[in-house]
């Protein structure tokens, strides 16, 4: 019997314009239907901080992704989704003009996927990879390290 996967939203800002990455995406939020996906516009960052605060729920934890935030190898990563299981984890990826210092400074956590800078439609691929991997690891099925 596995631990308990956390209610996940994740805010993206802009529309996935390359196949590949649509592919990838929709492959893992099929693996992951329990995951709410909402897209918003890609304006600048102090709106699109503006429109995340303005959906964001009183019991939700915002984790804002940055390459200059907490860094977690996989298994830690699965079991900080474990401890935080009885919340809402509500994940923002930027656009390509960054996060806003405000929204940082609101977060939850403030968490890097790796010290190098990807593209924000990348970012989406590797988070819903790494959430797949973490709910994996959480229920006890086997991962490849």
């Amino acid at each position: 019997m596995g631990q308990s996967f956390p209610k996940v939203k994740i805010i993206a800002v802009g529309k996935i314009k390359k196949g590949w990455l649509k592919d990838g995406i929709g492959l893992y939020i099929q693996r992951l239907p329990e995951i709410e996906f909402l897209e918003i516009k890609d304006t600048d960052p102090d709106t699109e901080a503006t429109k995340v605060l303005g959906v964001l729920k009183t019991y939700d934890k915002l984790i804002v992704l940055s390459e200059d935030g907490k860094h977690y190898d996989s298994v830690a990563f699965s079991q900080w989704l474990g401890q935080e299981a009885s919340g809402a984890l509500v994940f923002f990826i930027g656009g390509p003009t960054g996060v806003s210092y405000h929204l940082k400074h609101k977060a939850y956590q403030v968490l890097s996927l790796s010290a190098m800078t990807f593209p924000h439609e990348v970012a989406r691929l590797l988070l819903l990879e790494q959430l797949y991997r973490g709910k994996t690891i959480l229920q006890g099925g086997s991962y490849h390290k």
